[in-house]
């Protein structure tokens, strides 16, 4: 029988090349992200971004590619305002806000730029800023687990 020493708090958690996230401080339980270790500055896709009075602004949270329906209201404050030059080579201004994320078991506060995403597969995309202290393994996904799906017309 081989025994294993434990895991220090100092390993890096491994982490898929996606993963599911929750946004806590939003309500969000459960987001679809992909891991981009090219992108320095975390994204998230949303919609009916506005600015408000007194450096905020509300958003809606997509939640759901296959139906943009299911979103979720946001009002934060703008950390900043950044110039981000797409993966196509287009410069654009962007809001910048923070929250938490949960992510395999540790929660931490992260900036999201505001961006509308809708051609991509995953509303969100995790990018180096956020992914300190975890090990990426391309060969997996989904290495925290997948939400479970809520069973259809069954009596509650």
């Amino acid at each position: 029988m081989k025994v294993t020493a434990r895991r220090h708090s100092t390993e890096p958690h491994i982490i898929g090349w996606r993963e599911y996230v929750a946004l806590p401080e939003w309500g969000i339980a459960h987001l679809e992200a992909k891991v981009d270790t090219g992108a320095r500055t975390s994204a998230l896709h949303v919609d009916n971004l506005a600015r408000l009075p007194g450096e905020r602004v509300k958003f809606d949270v997509v939640l759901s590619r296959k139906n943009p329906a299911r979103r979720v209201p946001v009002v934060a404050d703008i950390v900043r305002v950044t110039r981000v030059r797409s993966s196509t080579g287009h410069q654009q201004e962007r809001f910048v806000v923070a929250t938490t994320i949960r992510l395999g078991g540790l929660r931490r506060q992260i900036e999201l730029s505001l961006v509308r995403r809708e051609q991509m597969i995953c509303r969100m995309l995790l990018g180096r800023k956020a992914l300190v202290g975890f090990l990426v393994d391309v060969n997996r996904k989904h290495e925290h687990g997948r939400p479970q799906r809520r069973k259809r017309g069954g009596a509650s």
